[in-house]
């Protein structure tokens, strides 16, 4: 026996849906006052104001040229457009020798130091520093732009040297003169994260190769072998130079502490334009490695160690490829970035072609 079925029956009764409340309210115009003037009419104008007005014209033209005369100062002051520093009160750089020593002159007024107000000597063996340096202010279209260090770089660069060998005289020995003891920190550093001794991991199957089968790290280590044996056989003998990142690692690891402490005795040895020349090369370069032999290639005083390893010297663009193998390999594989690579690549080419002129001289040039 089937169990009966229910059948739903819908309800005829239709549902009714909530009523919905509208609000209203009563329009209602503004009321706007109206705009009428009060108090009393103004006076005619008599003959007796007319001297008044005159006056308080030439009141407000005296005003005018006040402020503007104060404008015009603070341009000069900010080095902003439109002041004296616009214009360039020079004619002709030349290079004199006066008292001993090379001096650039800007028609008749001596090159001075910014911070000390002395003149600018460069030794009488350094003349392609000294041409330099007449050139770099020759290019100079205002006055304003000397006030920009970044446009001065080769100036900047000879002041710092000045600097250090005053500091040099001042303290009661070298080794702990101020300025030199803050390089020398700061340049050790760099020593255990040197460009040229952070090497790639060994080549995968798919890893790009030159067109003489080499990967990245056969040519980072073939690079640092030669500057790793003049290194060790003309200014640093004896020393052992480890890789900071070779492999997998990704934490850099020191060297010794016996060749930390070679490195630092040669650095703290030597002059002032050579250690100012090495702390641009190292920050530039970001490789101690590199920055040493070129001071020590190139430099006319005791940290020159003679003819070059392989009879060629090392020069600016062979540093810059040094310390950028890894850029370079970056943007052989992915291409360059148009105002990037190639910017960064001739900066710091400056940099260390900088170096050069600041260590080189009658001896090296």
């Amino acid at each position: 026996m089937h169990a009966p079925t229910r059948l739903l029956v819908r309800s005829a009764v239709p549902r009714l849906r909530p009523a919905r409340s509208l609000h209203t309210t009563i329009l209602r115009t503004a009321n706007v006052a109206p705009v009428v003037g009060t108090g009393p009419p103004p006076e005619a104008p008599l003959a007796e104001n007319a001297n008044k007005a005159y006056e308080r014209v030439e009141r407000r033209k005296r005003q005018a040229e006040m402020l503007k005369s104060a404008k015009q100062i603070r341009t000069v002051a900010e080095g902003k457009k439109g002041g004296v520093l616009q214009k360039r009160f020079w004619q002709d750089v030349t290079v004199r020798e006066v008292d001993g020593a090379l001096q650039v002159f800007l028609d008749s007024r001596a090159l001075r130091h910014p911070n000390t107000k002395e003149v600018i000597p460069i030794p009488l063996s350094k003349p392609n520093l000294a041409s330099a340096l007449a050139l770099e202010w020759d290019q100079l279209t205002s006055a304003q732009e000397a006030t920009r260090s970044h446009l001065i770089p080769l100036t900047s660069l000879v002041c710092r040297a000045l600097d250090i060998q005053a500091d040099d005289a001042a303290a009661s020995s070298v080794e702990t003169a101020p300025i030199r003891t803050s390089i020398v920190n700061t340049v050790m550093r760099y020593l255990d994260t040197d460009s040229m001794l952070c090497w790639a991991p060994p080549a995968g199957p798919y890893d790009l190769k030159n067109d003489a089968g080499e990967s990245l790290r056969d040519v980072q280590t073939e690079t640092a072998k030669e500057t790793l044996a003049f290194l060790t056989s003309k200014i640093w003998p004896g020393v052992t130079i480890t890789p900071a990142l070779d492999g997998h690692s990704i934490m850099p690891r020191s060297q010794s502490p016996e060749t930390q402490a070679v490195v630092r005795s040669w650095i703290s040895r030597l002059d002032a334009f050579e250690i100012a020349g090495l702390e641009r090369g190292t920050l530039a370069g970001k490789s101690v490695l590199a920055s040493a032999r070129l001071v020590a290639e190139w430099s006319e005083g005791s940290a020159n160690t003679g003819d070059a390893l392989s009879g060629q010297l090392f020069g600016a663009e062979e540093a810059v490829r040094a310390t950028n193998l890894e850029v370079d390999w970056q943007a052989m594989q992915w291409g360059e970035v148009e105002d990037t690579y190639d910017v960064n690549k001739e900066d710091v080419t400056r940099q260390l072609a900088s170096v050069i002129l600041l260590v080189s001289g009658t001896g090296k040039a």
